[in-house]
């Protein structure tokens, strides 16, 4: 079993075609053991080169709801009556602290997504 560092992208197509020819090992064997040190040498390779960006707070929200099934009326207990929940879906009123809290709180929505300054804008 010889592992070494994913450097390049060579490497990294390496690796995937090693994975995918043990993705049926089982745990606790040498096969197994050699896919879980490759698909964490593959997960932080991936994070320094392909970095995944978070959503702004309007797509989370409507993921989320599109996730769950939910309607705009399913939100008010975050944002308020549902003229303001259509404010917040359409970008026309920014989140307020409140908000961002009830909508992690509540929902799970991961607050890094929340407090991500819109699509378009700039942080101030």
């Amino acid at each position: 079993m010889e592992i070494k560092p994913i450097r390049t992208e060579e490497d990294y197509k390496t690796a995937l075609a090693r994975i995918e020819s043990l993705m049926d090992a089982h745990e606790n064997t040498p096969e197994g053991d050699l896919l879980d040190v490759l698909v964490t040498l593959v997960e932080a390779y991936e994070r320094r080169h392909y970095p995944v960006d978070l959503p702004d707070p309007v797509s989370a929200i409507k993921f989320y709801m599109e996730q769950n099934s939910l309607a705009p009326k399913d939100m008010e207990p975050a944002l308020g009556r549902l003229n303001r929940v259509y404010e917040v879906l359409n970008a026309t009123r920014p989140l307020t602290l409140n908000m961002i809290r009830k909508l992690h709180t509540l929902f799970g929505i991961p607050a890094e997504s929340l407090i991500k300054a819109p699509a378009g804008k700039t942080a101030v």
